[in-house]
C-alpha cells in the first residue's frame, strides 16, 4: 500500500490559498471534475470508486479519524480486472456519492487540492506522499510548513471524510 500523510481545512478563501500556494512554486496541474461512490465493506470498511479525467478507479484507504494531520495508507486499483475485465465495484447501490470539483497543485511530493464539494462548501486538503525521500516525519513538517504559507495553520482539521461530512448532514 501507498502512503500519505494528510490534513483537510475549511476554505474560505480559495483564490488567496491558490496565490499562496502558486508563490511557494506549486505547479498547477489543472482542474478535475471528480465524482466518488462509496460502498460498504465487511467489518465497517468502505471503498470508493472515482471518476475523473483519468477514468474510473477503486480506491482504499485506512486512515485514523482521530488526528488532524494523519496517515492514511492507500491503495489505487483498477475499476475492471485488467485479465478478466469483470467489474470490481462492489454490488448495489452506494452508501454515499461526493461531486467535487478539484483544482490540484504539486511541491515536491505534496499534493494540494482546493476543493469545492456539492453540498458542503469550499476545503483545502493537502496529501504529503511518503517515498524514499519523504519519511512520516518529514511529511508531517512539508504539511505544517505549507498550511502556514498559506495562512492556515490555526485552522481546525476536519477529522472525517467528505462522506462522512454528507452522511451528518442528512
Amino acid at each position: 500500500m501507498a502512503r500519505n500523510v494528510e490534513v483537510k481545512v475549511a476554505l474560505a478563501d480559495p483564490a488567496a490559498a491558490r496565490a499562496a500556494a502558486l508563490a511557494l512554486g506549486a505547479v498547477d496541474t489543472g482542474v478535475d471534475a471528480q465524482v466518488d461512490r462509496y460502498y460498504a465493506l465487511d467489518g465497517g470498511r468502505r471503498v470508493k470508486l472515482r471518476t475523473c479525467r483519468d477514468g474510473a478507479q477503486l480506491i482504499r484507504y485506512d486512515r485514523p479519524e482521530t488526528a488532524g494531520v494523519r496517515p492514511s495508507d492507500y491503495e489505487i486499483l483498477p475499476a475492471r480486472d485488467p485479465a478478466t475485465q469483470a467489474c470490481l465495484v462492489p454490488p448495489g447501490e452506494p452508501v454515499v456519492v461526493v461531486r467535487k470539483r478539484r483544482e490540484i497543485l504539486l511541491v515536491e511530493n505534496v499534493r494540494i487540492h482546493l476543493d469545492d464539494v456539492d453540498g458542503l462548501g469550499t476545503f483545502l486538503e493537502l496529501e504529503a506522499v511518503v517515498d524514499a525521500a519523504h519519511d512520516d516525519m518529514r511529511c508531517h513538517a512539508q504539511v505544517d510548513e505549507i498550511l502556514t504559507a498559506l495562512g492556515l495553520a490555526a485552522a481546525e482539521p476536519i477529522r472525517a471524510s467528505y462522506a462522512e461530512l454528507l452522511l451528518r448532514a442528512r
